[in-house]
């Protein structure tokens, strides 16, 4: 039986996000490793790793810009050709520190058009009530490309070196690539209009507006003229998703970068030794990213629940969970209990993401890669505030403990997104709504 195209299209996208965050993982527990062999402190870990999120965050807008204007399907390809040729030259000597900042951060830059691209091709394919699964399974590719970093790269480090670690993640880039080339195509024109729920009305208000309607052999896509920067930039829902979208990601990113650190040096566990449980949290985000999804669809293609109600819904119970467990992981002193919370915690947020991550295609499907490229700004300046934060929170507490291993230096670390958690979700309950604002 031959899958339907929009079905390859979502795997196609999945499988690129699950590559793009072993490749995130890949670079953390690589230079981790590098960088505690060569004695340098955590202050200096924190800027190295956050170098990739300043820029990430100067090319969000302008990822989403390019995909409204070329078009999502080539600039996603660029940018995975990019950066998988950036890790395959860049060396990992930590001594080295302004090398490894500026390839970092080109890394980030190329890596910021690809979500943005991603919400366009999507807002292309995916019809209306295949939505909240589409995106979930999409974006669910980046916990399960996280766990399984976690996983592997380890002992890739210890058998092989570091610079290893940078190989696999460029043979990986380079092999997505060849794949998107040769399967990944433009949406034919009925199917780009019944992804946008539009039809035939929506094809003659774009010719109204003036858009650019490209066809070729059957297939075409609609561009904008013009792009209501102002109405977005000044909307309350908008402002809802990106407050959601920089809770999420300072969460997740702290984790995602600290968790190693805080299971060596706070828990004295080794990672090797670890095996398959460290890879847990990350496994939980992507049941939990799909499990939101599903039940986001049922609840609004049954009537159970409008569409902002499912959202809201979704969103709250995710981050109120989430912020629990966040408080509560310093608590526990074992690795059974350090993993339980970090999963819950992770799991949690992901179902969250049914709520505020879908909604840039509720509110504005044919300017989501524009919405989400302003949300995930908002997103990546979290990694950049977070991660560089936590470093210099753990070096002021090294310095007043003498060492790492009390729950003390780690408290604050996790009490803050926990409490990002409960404002974050309170202002999407108040703010946002399920319904289309940007025709």
């Amino acid at each position: 039986m031959k899958v339907p195209k929009r079905y390859m299209i979502v795997i196609l996208t999945f499988i690129s996000t699950f590559v793009c965050y072993v490749e995130r993982v890949g670079f953390s527990i690589a230079y981790t490793a590098a960088a505690d062999a060569a004695g340098v402190n955590q202050s200096v870990k924190g800027s190295i790793l956050s170098s990739f999120y300043y820029g990430y965050a100067c090319s969000q807008v302008l990822g989403g810009w390019a995909a409204q204007r070329v078009g999502g399907r080539c600039i996603l390809l660029f940018s995975f050709m990019l950066w998988s040729l950036t890790c395959g030259f860049v060396p990992i000597d930590p001594n080295h520190v302004m090398v490894l900042v500026i390839a970092w951060l080109l890394v980030g830059v190329v890596q910021g058009f690809i979500f943005p691209s991603i919400h366009s091709v999507l807002a292309q394919w995916v019809q209306p009530h295949e939505r909240s699964r589409s995106v979930s399974l999409t974006t669910s590719g980046m916990y399960l490309g996280a766990a399984a970093g976690m996983l592997v790269l380890p002992s890739l480090v210890k058998f092989r070196g570091p610079r290893s670690v940078f190989l696999a993640e460029a043979a990986l880039g380079a092999a997505w690539s060849m794949l998107w080339l040769n399967y990944a195509s433009d949406p034919p024109l009925p199917e780009h209009l019944k992804a946008n729920a539009a039809g035939i009305g929506q094809l003659l208000l774009s010719i109204k507006e003036g858009q650019k309607i490209k066809v070729e052999n059957g297939r075409g896509s609609i561009r904008a003229a013009t792009i209501p920067w102002k109405r977005i930039l000044v909307s309350l829902p908008v402002w809802a998703i990106v407050v959601n979208n920089f809770t999420f990601h300072y969460a997740l990113y702290v984790l995602m970068n600290w968790l190693p650190t805080y299971f060596e040096k706070g828990l004295q566990l080794s990672l090797q030794e670890m095996g398959f449980y460290k890879m847990i949290p990350f496994l939980n985000m992507f049941i939990f990213s799909n499990v939101g999804g599903v039940i986001a669809d049922h609840l609004i293609t049954n009537r159970i629940l409008s569409v902002t109600g499912t959202r809201k819904f979704l969103n709250t119970i995710g981050f109120v969970v989430a912020s629990v467990a966040l408080l509560a992981l310093p608590i526990f002193r074992t690795s059974g209990g350090a993993v339980f919370c970090s999963s819950i915690a992770l799991g949690f947020l992901a179902l969250g993401r049914a709520g505020f991550a879908v909604n840039h295609m509720d509110i504005a499907p044919r300017y989501a890669g524009i919405v989400m490229g302003v949300s995930n700004t908002a997103g990546t300046l979290a990694g950049i505030i977070g991660v560089e934060f936590t470093g210099r929170l753990l070096e002021a507490a090294k310095t007043k403990n003498s060492d790492l291993s009390s729950p003390e230096s780690w408290r604050s670390v996790f009490m803050i997104p926990g409490v990002l958690c409960i404002i974050s979700s309170l202002g999407f309950l108040f703010l946002s709504t399920g319904e289309r604002i940007f025709d």
